[in-house]
Protein backbone atom coordinates (compact mmCIF):
# COMPACT_ATOMS: atom_id res chain seq x y z
CA UNK A 1 0.00 0.00 0.00
CA UNK A 2 1.44 3.90 -1.04
CA UNK A 3 3.11 5.50 1.90
CA UNK A 4 2.01 9.15 1.72
CA UNK A 5 3.28 9.99 4.91
CA UNK A 6 5.72 13.48 5.10
CA UNK A 7 9.11 12.11 5.13
CA UNK A 8 11.14 14.21 8.01
CA UNK A 9 14.38 16.42 9.08
CA UNK A 10 16.68 13.10 8.23
CA UNK A 11 15.25 12.77 4.61
CA UNK A 12 15.80 16.12 4.01
CA UNK A 13 19.08 16.39 5.36
CA UNK A 14 20.00 12.80 3.58
CA UNK A 15 19.43 14.86 0.01
CA UNK A 16 21.21 17.96 1.41
CA UNK A 17 24.54 16.77 2.65
CA UNK A 18 25.40 15.59 -0.87
CA UNK A 19 25.48 19.25 -2.17
CA UNK A 20 28.73 19.16 -0.31
CA UNK A 21 30.53 17.11 -2.65
CA UNK A 22 29.83 19.81 -5.42
CA UNK A 23 32.41 22.00 -3.42
CA UNK A 24 34.69 19.51 -2.53
CA UNK A 25 35.81 18.60 -5.79
CA UNK A 26 37.13 22.10 -6.51
CA UNK A 27 37.78 23.43 -3.12
CA UNK A 28 39.09 20.35 -1.34
CA UNK A 29 42.20 20.43 -3.65
CA UNK A 30 42.80 24.37 -4.39
CA UNK A 31 45.37 24.17 -1.60
CA UNK A 32 47.68 21.39 -2.98
CA UNK A 33 47.18 22.43 -6.40
CA UNK A 34 51.07 24.03 -5.93
CA UNK A 35 52.06 20.38 -4.57
CA UNK A 36 50.33 19.12 -8.35
CA UNK A 37 52.34 21.22 -10.12
CA UNK A 38 55.59 20.16 -8.68
CA UNK A 39 54.68 16.80 -8.50
CA UNK A 40 53.95 16.96 -12.71
CA UNK A 41 56.92 19.10 -13.64
CA UNK A 42 58.28 16.86 -16.07
CA UNK A 43 54.78 16.55 -17.69
CA UNK A 44 54.81 19.36 -21.12
CA UNK A 45 52.25 21.50 -20.83
CA UNK A 46 51.81 20.27 -16.84
CA UNK A 47 51.04 24.04 -16.00
CA UNK A 48 48.06 23.87 -17.87
CA UNK A 49 46.69 19.83 -17.65
CA UNK A 50 47.37 20.03 -13.93
CA UNK A 51 44.65 22.77 -13.05
CA UNK A 52 42.72 20.78 -14.99
CA UNK A 53 42.71 18.02 -12.18
CA UNK A 54 40.72 21.16 -10.51
CA UNK A 55 38.57 22.48 -13.03
CA UNK A 56 37.45 19.62 -15.18
CA UNK A 57 34.68 18.10 -12.98
CA UNK A 58 32.62 21.72 -13.14
CA UNK A 59 32.87 21.73 -16.83
CA UNK A 60 31.51 18.00 -16.82
CA UNK A 61 28.81 19.61 -14.62
CA UNK A 62 27.95 22.29 -16.93
CA UNK A 63 27.61 19.80 -20.26
CA UNK A 64 26.09 16.57 -18.09
CA UNK A 65 23.62 18.23 -15.92
CA UNK A 66 20.74 18.33 -18.26
CA UNK A 67 21.69 14.84 -19.46
CA UNK A 68 21.48 13.57 -15.98
CA UNK A 69 18.07 14.88 -15.40
CA UNK A 70 16.82 13.15 -18.39
CA UNK A 71 18.46 9.70 -16.96
CA UNK A 72 16.91 10.93 -13.91
CA UNK A 73 13.23 11.02 -15.08
CA UNK A 74 13.98 7.73 -17.46
CA UNK A 75 15.76 5.35 -14.99
CA UNK A 76 14.47 6.25 -11.25
CA UNK A 77 16.22 9.37 -9.64
CA UNK A 78 16.49 7.82 -6.22
CA UNK A 79 18.22 4.49 -7.83
CA UNK A 80 20.53 6.68 -10.05
CA UNK A 81 21.10 9.02 -6.99
CA UNK A 82 22.13 5.73 -4.98
CA UNK A 83 24.80 4.51 -7.96
CA UNK A 84 26.56 7.90 -9.10
CA UNK A 85 27.39 8.45 -5.20
CA UNK A 86 28.80 4.88 -5.43
CA UNK A 87 30.79 5.82 -8.18
CA UNK A 88 32.13 9.34 -6.82
CA UNK A 89 33.24 7.81 -4.11
CA UNK A 90 34.95 4.88 -5.96
CA UNK A 91 36.21 7.43 -8.39
CA UNK A 92 37.39 10.46 -5.93
CA UNK A 93 39.77 8.24 -4.17
CA UNK A 94 41.47 6.73 -7.46
CA UNK A 95 44.19 9.59 -7.77
CA UNK A 96 45.59 8.25 -4.25
CA UNK A 97 46.69 5.23 -6.09
CA UNK A 98 47.25 6.52 -9.45
CA UNK A 99 50.76 7.96 -10.84
CA UNK A 100 50.02 8.93 -14.33
CA UNK A 101 48.62 12.63 -14.73
CA UNK A 102 46.40 11.64 -17.71
CA UNK A 103 44.72 9.19 -15.78
CA UNK A 104 43.93 11.41 -12.68
CA UNK A 105 42.33 13.32 -15.08
CA UNK A 106 40.37 10.65 -16.60
CA UNK A 107 39.27 10.03 -13.16
CA UNK A 108 38.18 13.80 -12.62
CA UNK A 109 36.16 13.47 -15.78
CA UNK A 110 34.30 10.47 -14.23
CA UNK A 111 33.80 12.90 -10.63
CA UNK A 112 32.24 15.23 -12.48
CA UNK A 113 30.13 13.05 -14.27
CA UNK A 114 28.81 12.10 -10.92
CA UNK A 115 28.98 14.65 -9.34
CA UNK A 116 26.68 16.30 -11.62
CA UNK A 117 24.18 13.54 -11.27
CA UNK A 118 24.58 13.93 -7.71
CA UNK A 119 23.42 17.47 -7.59
CA UNK A 120 20.77 17.17 -10.22
CA UNK A 121 18.75 14.46 -8.44
CA UNK A 122 19.33 15.55 -4.61
CA UNK A 123 17.92 18.90 -5.24
CA UNK A 124 15.20 17.02 -7.80
CA UNK A 125 14.21 14.69 -4.84
CA UNK A 126 13.69 17.48 -2.39
CA UNK A 127 11.18 18.89 -4.43
CA UNK A 128 9.89 15.61 -4.80
CA UNK A 129 9.62 14.77 -1.25
CA UNK A 130 8.71 17.83 0.16
CA UNK A 131 6.35 20.56 -1.11
CA UNK A 132 5.51 24.36 -0.45
CA UNK A 133 7.63 26.10 2.25
CA UNK A 134 8.89 23.46 3.63
CA UNK A 135 10.45 22.65 0.22
CA UNK A 136 11.48 26.23 -0.43
CA UNK A 137 13.69 25.90 3.27
CA UNK A 138 15.14 22.49 1.95
CA UNK A 139 16.33 24.22 -1.21
CA UNK A 140 17.32 27.47 0.44
CA UNK A 141 19.77 25.53 2.87
CA UNK A 142 21.30 23.72 0.28
CA UNK A 143 23.68 26.82 -0.20
CA UNK A 144 24.17 27.43 2.92
CA UNK A 145 25.61 24.24 3.62
CA UNK A 146 27.47 24.54 0.55
CA UNK A 147 29.07 27.88 1.66
CA UNK A 148 29.83 26.61 4.94
CA UNK A 149 30.98 23.45 3.56
CA UNK A 150 33.61 25.58 1.46
CA UNK A 151 35.38 26.78 4.51
CA UNK A 152 35.91 23.38 6.23
CA UNK A 153 36.93 22.16 2.64
CA UNK A 154 39.64 24.96 2.18
CA UNK A 155 40.85 24.25 5.37
CA UNK A 156 40.69 20.47 5.45
CA UNK A 157 42.54 20.23 2.37
CA UNK A 158 45.65 22.92 3.40
CA UNK A 159 45.96 20.82 6.94
CA UNK A 160 45.42 17.02 4.79
CA UNK A 161 48.28 18.80 2.24
CA UNK A 162 50.93 18.38 4.55
CA UNK A 163 50.91 14.51 4.40
CA UNK A 164 51.23 15.02 1.28
CA UNK A 165 49.01 15.87 -2.53
CA UNK A 166 47.51 12.47 -2.37
CA UNK A 167 46.03 12.55 0.64
CA UNK A 168 43.06 15.22 0.34
CA UNK A 169 41.67 12.38 -2.12
CA UNK A 170 40.93 10.34 1.12
CA UNK A 171 38.07 12.37 1.99
CA UNK A 172 36.00 11.59 -1.10
CA UNK A 173 35.23 8.66 0.45
CA UNK A 174 32.85 10.24 2.35
CA UNK A 175 30.13 10.23 0.13
CA UNK A 176 30.02 6.32 0.70
CA UNK A 177 28.24 8.09 4.12
CA UNK A 178 26.00 10.06 2.17
CA UNK A 179 25.50 6.70 0.20
CA UNK A 180 24.30 4.93 3.47
CA UNK A 181 22.46 8.37 4.61
CA UNK A 182 20.25 7.92 1.53
CA UNK A 183 19.26 4.41 1.87
CA UNK A 184 18.69 4.98 5.08
CA UNK A 185 16.30 8.11 5.29
CA UNK A 186 14.81 7.96 2.21
CA UNK A 187 12.25 5.21 0.47
CA UNK A 188 11.68 4.44 -3.22
CA UNK A 189 9.56 7.22 -4.90
CA UNK A 190 6.64 5.59 -7.08
CA UNK A 191 8.12 6.19 -10.20
CA UNK A 192 11.59 4.63 -9.48
CA UNK A 193 11.94 1.47 -10.89
CA UNK A 194 8.68 2.12 -13.48
CA UNK A 195 8.16 0.09 -16.76
CA UNK A 196 9.33 1.19 -20.05
CA UNK A 197 5.24 2.75 -20.59
CA UNK A 198 6.29 4.47 -17.61
CA UNK A 199 9.56 5.86 -18.57
CA UNK A 200 9.24 6.52 -21.72
CA UNK A 201 6.22 8.96 -20.49
CA UNK A 202 8.48 10.77 -17.82
CA UNK A 203 10.75 11.71 -20.82
CA UNK A 204 8.70 13.02 -23.06
CA UNK A 205 9.39 17.08 -23.41
CA UNK A 206 5.11 17.69 -24.23
CA UNK A 207 3.78 20.25 -21.66
CA UNK A 208 7.69 21.07 -20.59
CA UNK A 209 7.86 24.98 -19.61
CA UNK A 210 10.39 25.77 -21.96
CA UNK A 211 9.39 29.57 -22.14
CA UNK A 212 9.29 30.28 -18.52
CA UNK A 213 12.42 27.81 -17.69
CA UNK A 214 14.57 29.87 -20.25
CA UNK A 215 13.93 32.76 -18.98
CA UNK A 216 15.10 31.57 -15.28
CA UNK A 217 18.09 29.96 -16.76
CA UNK A 218 19.14 33.23 -18.66
CA UNK A 219 19.25 35.20 -15.81
CA UNK A 220 20.86 31.89 -14.15
CA UNK A 221 24.18 32.22 -16.22
CA UNK A 222 24.10 35.82 -15.84
CA UNK A 223 23.52 35.75 -11.81
CA UNK A 224 26.20 32.74 -11.88
CA UNK A 225 29.30 34.69 -13.83
CA UNK A 226 28.73 37.45 -10.92
CA UNK A 227 28.39 34.91 -8.15
CA UNK A 228 31.41 33.23 -8.47
CA UNK A 229 33.82 36.15 -9.51
CA UNK A 230 34.60 37.10 -5.12
CA UNK A 231 34.99 33.23 -5.15
CA UNK A 232 37.65 32.94 -7.46
CA UNK A 233 39.10 36.64 -7.88
CA UNK A 234 39.24 37.87 -4.07
CA UNK A 235 42.31 36.91 -3.09
CA UNK A 236 43.41 37.85 -6.40
CA UNK A 237 42.26 41.35 -5.94
CA UNK A 238 43.75 41.47 -2.30
CA UNK A 239 47.11 40.29 -3.59
CA UNK A 240 46.68 43.49 -6.16
CA UNK A 241 46.03 45.73 -3.29
CA UNK A 242 49.14 44.66 -1.73
CA UNK A 243 48.59 41.36 0.33
CA UNK A 244 51.66 39.03 -0.95
CA UNK A 245 50.20 36.02 1.70
CA UNK A 246 48.41 33.19 -0.07
CA UNK A 247 47.40 32.26 3.13
CA UNK A 248 46.22 35.05 4.75
CA UNK A 249 43.99 36.00 1.44
CA UNK A 250 42.62 32.67 1.28
CA UNK A 251 41.73 33.19 5.12
CA UNK A 252 39.99 36.64 4.84
CA UNK A 253 38.40 35.39 1.67
CA UNK A 254 36.75 32.92 3.41
CA UNK A 255 35.50 34.92 6.00
CA UNK A 256 34.06 37.70 3.64
CA UNK A 257 32.58 34.57 1.90
CA UNK A 258 30.79 34.31 4.83
CA UNK A 259 28.27 36.93 3.50
CA UNK A 260 26.67 33.75 1.40
CA UNK A 261 25.45 31.41 4.30
CA UNK A 262 24.17 34.68 5.81
CA UNK A 263 22.25 36.09 3.03
CA UNK A 264 20.79 32.42 2.33
CA UNK A 265 19.22 33.21 6.06
CA UNK A 266 17.88 36.52 4.51
CA UNK A 267 16.32 34.58 1.80
CA UNK A 268 14.52 32.59 4.37
CA UNK A 269 13.22 35.23 6.61
CA UNK A 270 12.17 36.98 2.91
CA UNK A 271 11.20 34.16 1.00
CA UNK A 272 7.22 35.39 0.73
CA UNK A 273 8.85 38.44 -1.22
CA UNK A 274 7.72 37.96 -5.12
CA UNK A 275 10.99 37.10 -7.15
CA UNK A 276 10.76 40.66 -8.96
CA UNK A 277 11.58 42.48 -5.40
CA UNK A 278 14.30 39.81 -4.59
CA UNK A 279 15.87 40.11 -7.72
CA UNK A 280 16.31 43.69 -7.37
CA UNK A 281 17.58 44.09 -3.90
CA UNK A 282 20.07 41.00 -5.13
CA UNK A 283 21.50 42.47 -8.03
CA UNK A 284 21.67 46.05 -6.09
CA UNK A 285 23.52 44.38 -3.25
CA UNK A 286 26.10 42.87 -6.21
CA UNK A 287 26.04 46.24 -7.71
CA UNK A 288 27.11 47.67 -4.56
CA UNK A 289 29.57 45.27 -3.62
CA UNK A 290 31.33 45.10 -7.10
CA UNK A 291 31.45 49.00 -6.76
CA UNK A 292 33.41 49.44 -3.09
CA UNK A 293 35.32 46.23 -4.49
CA UNK A 294 36.55 48.10 -7.45
CA UNK A 295 37.27 51.47 -5.92
CA UNK A 296 38.73 50.28 -2.72
CA UNK A 297 42.65 51.40 -1.74
CA UNK A 298 42.55 49.21 1.17
CA UNK A 299 42.73 45.49 1.40
CA UNK A 300 39.94 46.32 4.71
CA UNK A 301 37.50 48.12 2.25
CA UNK A 302 38.05 45.43 -0.81
CA UNK A 303 37.01 43.00 1.95
CA UNK A 304 33.71 45.31 3.04
CA UNK A 305 32.77 44.77 -0.50
CA UNK A 306 33.24 41.64 -1.19
CA UNK A 307 30.93 41.16 2.37
CA UNK A 308 27.95 42.81 0.62
CA UNK A 309 28.82 41.39 -2.54
CA UNK A 310 28.10 37.64 -1.07
CA UNK A 311 24.75 38.63 1.37
CA UNK A 312 23.50 39.29 -2.14
CA UNK A 313 25.13 36.52 -3.89
CA UNK A 314 23.63 33.91 -1.14
CA UNK A 315 20.32 35.16 -1.29
CA UNK A 316 20.41 35.05 -5.18
CA UNK A 317 21.11 31.46 -5.70
CA UNK A 318 18.38 30.25 -3.62
CA UNK A 319 15.80 32.55 -4.93
CA UNK A 320 16.81 31.16 -8.78
CA UNK A 321 16.35 27.38 -7.72
CA UNK A 322 13.28 28.29 -6.12
CA UNK A 323 11.91 30.05 -8.57
CA UNK A 324 13.03 27.25 -11.48
CA UNK A 325 11.74 24.23 -9.23
CA UNK A 326 8.01 26.06 -8.89
CA UNK A 327 7.20 26.03 -12.11
CA UNK A 328 8.67 22.13 -12.56
CA UNK A 329 5.83 19.66 -12.66
CA UNK A 330 6.81 16.01 -11.02
CA UNK A 331 6.94 14.41 -14.13
CA UNK A 332 9.66 17.26 -15.58
CA UNK A 333 11.17 17.68 -12.84
CA UNK A 334 14.31 16.12 -12.82
CA UNK A 335 15.07 17.52 -16.56
CA UNK A 336 14.83 21.01 -15.43
CA UNK A 337 16.52 20.44 -12.44
CA UNK A 338 19.21 19.20 -14.92
CA UNK A 339 18.79 21.92 -16.80
CA UNK A 340 19.55 24.79 -14.45
CA UNK A 341 22.37 23.00 -12.74
CA UNK A 342 24.16 23.05 -16.24
CA UNK A 343 22.86 26.40 -16.71
CA UNK A 344 24.38 27.85 -12.79
CA UNK A 345 27.64 25.75 -13.60
CA UNK A 346 28.11 27.67 -16.96
CA UNK A 347 28.51 30.96 -15.33
CA UNK A 348 31.13 29.38 -13.10
CA UNK A 349 33.19 28.51 -16.17
CA UNK A 350 32.82 31.89 -17.84
CA UNK A 351 33.17 33.91 -14.78
CA UNK A 352 36.82 33.99 -14.90
CA UNK A 353 36.78 34.95 -18.32
CA UNK A 354 34.64 37.53 -18.09
CA UNK A 355 37.10 39.08 -15.23
CA UNK A 356 39.70 38.30 -17.31
CA UNK A 357 38.32 40.21 -20.42
CA UNK A 358 37.50 43.23 -18.07
CA UNK A 359 41.13 43.54 -16.57
CA UNK A 360 42.28 43.33 -19.94
CA UNK A 361 40.35 46.22 -21.22
CA UNK A 362 40.49 48.03 -18.22
CA UNK A 363 43.81 47.68 -17.38
CA UNK A 364 43.95 45.35 -14.45
CA UNK A 365 42.01 43.36 -11.95
CA UNK A 366 40.70 45.98 -9.70
CA UNK A 367 38.94 47.80 -12.33
CA UNK A 368 37.60 44.62 -14.01
CA UNK A 369 35.39 44.46 -10.44
CA UNK A 370 33.59 47.97 -11.50
CA UNK A 371 33.08 46.55 -15.06
CA UNK A 372 31.24 43.87 -12.97
CA UNK A 373 29.42 46.06 -10.88
CA UNK A 374 27.78 47.51 -13.87
CA UNK A 375 26.66 43.75 -14.94
CA UNK A 376 24.97 43.67 -11.69
CA UNK A 377 23.24 46.98 -11.88
CA UNK A 378 22.20 45.83 -15.49
CA UNK A 379 20.67 43.00 -13.83
CA UNK A 380 18.91 45.48 -11.32
CA UNK A 381 17.41 47.02 -14.05
CA UNK A 382 16.13 44.05 -16.11
CA UNK A 383 14.73 42.70 -12.24
CA UNK A 384 12.98 46.15 -12.29
CA UNK A 385 11.43 46.27 -16.04
CA UNK A 386 10.93 42.12 -16.24
CA UNK A 387 7.37 40.45 -15.52
CA UNK A 388 8.95 37.91 -12.84
CA UNK A 389 6.72 35.53 -11.09
CA UNK A 390 7.04 31.85 -9.21
CA UNK A 391 5.26 29.04 -11.00
CA UNK A 392 1.70 27.81 -9.62
CA UNK A 393 1.28 24.82 -11.27
CA UNK A 394 4.39 22.69 -9.84
CA UNK A 395 2.88 19.30 -8.19
CA UNK A 396 2.39 19.50 -4.45
CA UNK A 397 2.74 16.57 -1.92
CA UNK A 398 4.84 13.32 -1.70
CA UNK A 399 4.43 10.99 -4.65
CA UNK A 400 3.50 7.74 -3.45
CA UNK A 401 6.33 5.73 -2.36
CA UNK A 402 6.43 1.72 -3.16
Amino acid sequence: MPDHRQPGFMTGFALLVPITLSVMAIVLLAPILPLLLAEFAAVPGHEYWVPMVLTVPALCVALFSPVAGVLGDAWGRRRLLIVALAVYGVLGVLPVFLTDLTAIIASRVGVGLAEATIMVLSTTLIGDYFSGPLRDKWLAAQTAFASLSALLFFNLGGQLGQFGWRTPFWVYLSAVLMLVLVLAFTRPLASDGAGSAQADRATGWQGFPWQRLSTILGISVFGSVLFYTVQIQAPNGLTALGWADPGRNGFWTSVASIGVPLGTLAFARLIAWPVKRLLAVEFAMLAVGFAVMGSAATPAQFLVGCFINQLGAGMLLPTLLVWAMSILPFASRSRGAGLWTGAFSIGQFISPIAVTVFGSLLGGLIPAFLAMGAAAALGLVLALLGDFQRGTEAAEGVPAHG
